[in-house]
């Protein structure tokens, strides 16, 4: 979960692959399952100590103290969970395990986002109890293997528990520590050490482990947490807003300017603002990058939760207009807005591809606006020669947020005579009746919007068979359903020789 190191990693020529660059991808993916993980085998380390505790009790022995958790036979197992540092400390953690693993489910982040944010970050107190969870001594290791090796008889122990002393001289008798046989000495017969059996020279010695745990975690948790100082440095001078604009369908663009901002089409950034959340931060993906002639970046965010509200109300908050685009110099009602990143994504990989095919569905649009307005400073400079834009809404209004773009692109490529660079496939999935994109300057668009939903086996037949024998990349940032259609598709085999390459995002 180190982001700008993947974002190094992706972005440096170190990692030519694209194969390679693909796995970093599923560096989030591996992160989950990490977490699925630690909680099954929480689970299984949780029973055994339970099955210990009891057992430690009920089958208490006197001639192995050192290795006895409990101090007697019967002793409460509860006392070894809770009153003892292992015990005390492995209740808490199984408490934070259990908040962070069920506030991590997708019904809890889409209901409220702040539970999950808040639950999560309580990974810190987790390795700070695991560290402390093994400093009890619980675990032991023998140190004298060599003169007690396991299994091994000790004639003296034996010889001393079946004499029988009179009670008369039982107190008379001093405590001697037990001596060895002496070597000039026979051993009795039953104690003639054979094959099977070695004489043991001493009793056991036992002594607890060194923790090892912070040899393990103080790596990977110092390369975190310099990473989060080198994020709040980079991020800690807030942004300049230079425009907000309020689309149709509860869309809400900010256009900002940074210094010393630079950013990759198809990267994401980490929005704060301290009005809104003293601790929260969310994600979104650039939709406009900064190039050589401009320095404004900026992103297109749908208002679906609590954040998004109330960073929306403060925003607007003096304007009784729909739109609203300010000079600089009348920036200072805005609230403060801190800026993280930019972090890397599958959609950075667009561009690398001689064809790609981009579906996005709703406000899934958004990473590849960023490609798009990349296209339209410059797209010979790249290896792209062809694109398939499929862009699937519910309501028409939906397509005006980068109606616009599209027509410049479309333009722009039609005055160069390569109207073929870039095939736009607007389907509108939920309609009353035939709709178009109102608007004289739209009617390239409105040529191109279909009703219903894209017949994606169809569309996969006729990409394969235009680029025959060619890798083709496959992008799409939308809902699981049709994610899981496009995925399975890229892996069938077709009779053209055509690869498709399958790449996700997605909002949960």
């Amino acid at each position: 979960m180190c982001r700008v190191l993947l974002a190094f990693l992706r972005g440096s020529q170190k990692v030519a692959s694209r194969k390679t660059r693909r796995l970093i991808d599923k560096s989030k993916t591996f992160h989950v399952t990490c977490g699925v993980t630690i909680c099954i085998f929480s689970v299984l380390h949780v029973a055994a100590h339970l099955v210990n505790a009891l057992n430690f009790s009920e089958n208490y022995n006197e001639d192995f103290l050192a290795i006895n958790a409990a101090h007697y036979r019967g002793e409460d197992p509860r006392k070894l969970l809770f009153a003892t540092v292992p015990g005390l400390t492995g209740v808490f953690m199984v408490l934070v395990l259990f908040l962070m693993c069920t506030a991590s489910t997708y019904a809890i982040r889409v209901s409220n986002y702040d539970i999950f944010w808040y639950t999560h970050n309580l990974f810190f107190v987790f390795y700070m109890l695991l560290m402390l969870h093994v400093s009890g001594g619980v675990l032991k290791y023998q140190t004298n293997l060599e003169e007690h090796p396991p299994g091994c008889f000790n004639p003296n122990k034996t010889l001393r528990e079946n004499t029988t002393v009179p009670k008369a001289f039982e107190e008379p008798f001093p405590n001697h520590t037990t001596e060895p046989f002496p070597e000039d000495l026979s051993v009795p017969e039953p104690f003639v050490q054979n094959n099977f059996m070695r004489i043991c020279s001493e009793e056991p010695k036992f002594q607890s482990h060194f923790p090892e745990t912070w040899f393990w975690i103080s790596g990977p948790l110092c390369l975190y947490c310099v990473e989060r100082l080198y994020r709040y440095i980079r991020s800690n001078k807030p942004v300049t807003i230079t425009s907000v604009i309020s689309h149709p369908s509860n869309v809400l663009e900010v256009r900002m300017i940074k210094d010393d901002f630079e950013a990759r089409p198809g990267q994401y950034v980490i929005l704060h603002c301290p009005r809104v959340s003293g601790l929260e931060s969310h994600p979104f993906t650039l939709t406009m990058c900064p190039t050589d002639t401009k320095a404004t970046f900026g992103v297109h965010l749908k208002v679906v939760g609590d954040w998004t509200e109330r960073f929306r109300d403060l925003l607007l908050l003096h304007s009784n207009q729909d739109t609203e685009i300010l000079p600089i110099f009348q920036q200072r009602r805005y609230p403060k807005l801190y800026v993280d990143g930019p972090f890397g994504s599958p959609f950075e990989e667009s561009l690398n591809y001689e064809v790609s095919l981009c579906v996005a569905g709703g406000i899934g649009v958004t990473p590849f606006a960023s490609v798009l307005n990349t296209l339209l400073d410059g797209w010979k400079r790249y290896k792209l020669r062809r694109l398939y834009f499929i862009w699937v809404c519910r309501d028409v209004e939906s397509f005006r947020w980068f109606a616009d773009l599209l027509c410049m692109l479309h333009d722009k490529l039609w005055q160069e005579n390569r109207p073929d660079y870039i095939n736009i496939q607007l389907y509108l999935s939920q309609t009353d009746g035939i709709q178009k994109i109102i608007g004289e300057k739209y009617q390239a668009l409105n040529s191109r919007l279909l009703i219903g939903r894209p017949r994606w086996k169809l569309l996969f037949d006729e990409i394969a068979k235009c680029n025959r024998r060619k890798t083709i990349g496959v992008f799409c940032c939308g809902p699981n359903k049709i994610s899981k259609i496009l995925h399975k598709l890229s892996n069938s085999s077709n009779s053209y020789g055509t690869r498709f390459e399958y790449n996700k995002e997605s909002f949960s």
